[in-house]
């Protein structure tokens, strides 16, 4: 695998758009072979371009713009030629090159042969066009710079590339790269063009239009898995056969064909704009995100979390990470959400809640304090493990001639400061008796 950076556009290549791509290949664990950067191959592709203008096939354009002696055709009136500067003489165009004139150099483009350019896309199949419908398009700026087409293919021929694969916006541009390929005397790569990654309302994703839902570092700062996201971006405009979804690199991998690729664009589905953090992601890719979790192991779950628990502010030790894991594993979508699913384990007091969610079902005050009084007293004495706790809070109901259900939820909410929190006997072992005490204390004068 090679990394290649296209940054001969000046004014778009910046030291921040080149961070963001290290960034989300090394996190996506995506490692590369070679790496160039086109900026620094200008020597070669300009060789290049010499080499197909000694040819003939290609001429010297000293017109500053498209303007003038053009040539227009078909229905859009496609500009396609200058005359004046293709019929140029070498030797005039020799003079006036000498003479310091700025000039593009432009591709040969046969007109009235009726020879057509061919090539076979691994996706969309056979692609035929006239040669008389595409333009004279430039290999070199006025300013000596390559253009996207010449730089490209130059480095294709001389890196060897065997497949290119890109987005399908660029089927059009393969035209022009098969007659530099054949100008330059080598054998095109085989190509082939990938469905667009579309918003819902079928535009094209755009950075300027989107922002971070293009940026795969977004991802990795919201908290998902580096081999889910892989796994997502894998089903956007292709499936494996069987139709499996939720796959390790490896089976995504072993089961890659270029037949499975799709010919529609691929809608990723996010709100625009996004009610809550959750809605700017595609609800598969948190799906996926979530089964991948399930899918780690209590070690490697719980020191992907650790980092993130511990850059909140909260200094929580690896072992009570590796104990409050498998309690959160199956409730978190993304690895920041460890933030709001355990937050009550790592703070020393619970933020303000409501009172009332420390009634029981059909029960009322007075039989909520009556629960909490009697935990206190059943909780300080008990040993705090699983079933020690279970066994002596479910008698503790059964002598108050309550339902288990009664008892459990005023000292969850006494614990966790809410209904919706991880198994009880499990999160009060990890609280341990002191915490577990002195929130139920708390509890106590709340209702009080």
């Amino acid at each position: 695998m090679i990394l290649r950076l296209d940054d001969t556009d000046v004014e778009r290549n910046t030291d921040a758009s080149v961070n963001s791509i290290f960034e989300g290949l090394r996190w996506l664990n995506l490692n590369w072979d070679e790496e160039y950067k086109q900026s620094e191959r200008l020597a070669l592709h300009r060789q290049i371009a010499d080499a197909i203008f000694q040819k003939g096939l290609a001429y010297r354009d000293f017109t500053p713009a498209h303007i003038g002696d053009s040539e227009r055709s078909g229905a859009t009136q496609t500009w396609l030629f200058n005359p004046g500067m293709r019929e140029l003489s070498r030797s005039e165009s020799d003079r006036r090159a000498a003479a310091g004139e700025s000039f593009a150099l432009r591709f040969r483009v046969p007109r009235d042969s009726g020879e057509q350019v061919r090539f076979i896309d691994a996706v969309y199949g056979e692609q035929i066009k006239l040669d008389a419908d595409i333009e004279d398009f430039a290999l070199l700026r006025s300013d000596g710079m390559p253009t996207y087409h010449l730089a490209s293919c130059a480095d294709d021929i001389d890196l060897r590339i065997s497949h290119i694969i890109r987005g399908q916006d660029h089927l059009s541009n393969t035209y022009k790269h098969v007659l530099i390929f054949e100008g330059a005397g080598a054998k095109p790569p085989q190509f082939a063009h990938l469905p667009l990654l579309v918003a819902p309302d079928g535009s094209k994703l755009s950075k300027r239009r989107h922002g971070p839902v293009v940026s795969v570092t977004t991802y990795r700062d919201a908290g998902f898995l580096p081999e889910a996201f892989i796994n997502f971006l894998c089903l956007l405009g292709w499936s494996p056969k069987d139709n499996r979804e939720n796959m390790t690199l490896k089976e995504l991998t072993d089961a890659f064909s270029l037949e499975g690729i799709n010919r529609a664009n691929a809608i990723v589905n996010f709100k625009e704009p996004a009610a809550t953090p959750d809605e700017t992601f595609d609800p598969k890719a948190l799906w996926l995100n979530a089964e991948h979790i399930r899918g780690l192991s209590v070690d490697d779950l719980s020191a992907r979390l650790l980092p993130i628990v511990r850059s909140a502010g909260f200094p929580v030790t690896a072992e009570k990470m590796h104990a409050i894991t498998p309690l959160i594993r199956e409730r978190i979508k993304l690895l920041r959400d460890v933030l709001t699913a355990a937050d009550f384990f790592f703070v020393d007091q619970l933020p303000p809640y409501d009172p009332a969610e420390l009634i029981p079902q059909k029960g009322d005050a007075p039989m909520a304090l009556k629960v909490l009084n009697r935990a206190l007293e059943v909780l300080a004495q008990i040993e705090f493990q699983h079933d020690p706790l279970d066994q002596a809070l479910r008698a503790a109901a059964q002598e108050m001639g309550i339902k288990a259900g009664q008892m459990f939820q005023p000292i969850r909410v006494a614990v966790c400061g809410r209904k919706n929190a991880p198994p009880l006997f499990e999160t009060l072992q990890v609280l341990g008796r002191e915490t577990t005490l002195q929130r139920i204390e708390q509890a106590i004068e709340l209702l009080g």
